[in-house]
């Protein structure tokens, strides 16, 4: 049994969203940090977290994007790009947020990626 073969805009569509994920986690991450400057209950801190609510549409428009990707493409194949976001994301909180990274999860992550060429690459 062959495998589907992903067009070049697939592809592109494909790595937009796998580049928009983490973008929306390191959204995230920005409002939690902003979140420690404010103060009050909780929902009240929500309503002017204006990082979070910036990461809430983020995400908003990424599910949209997911949504058309898998009008075109197999889920199979779609969801394997999500692993590279899973790569940009703690690379993103070691470059932005000096958070710490060792070589054991590199490896980790090269081998995720690893697993994406295996998975999409033509029959």
């Amino acid at each position: 049994m062959s495998s589907p073969t992903l067009s070049l805009k697939d592809m592109g569509l494909c790595s937009i969203f796998a580049v928009a994920l983490p973008a929306g986690q390191m959204l995230f991450k920005w409002g939690a940090e902003y979140d420690k400057q404010l103060s009050g209950p909780f929902l009240v801190r929500v309503m002017q977290n204006f990082p979070l609510m910036g990461a809430f549409a983020w995400y908003g428009v990424t599910a949209l994007l997911w949504f058309y990707v898998l009008t075109r493409v197999p889920l199979s194949l779609a969801y394997a790009f999500s692993l590279v976001g899973s790569c940009l994301v703690p690379l993103g909180g070691w470059l932005v947020f000096k958070e710490q990274a060792n070589w054991g999860m590199a490896a980790g992550y090269l081998l995720m990626m690893a697993g994406l060429f295996l998975v999409v690459r033509p029959a």
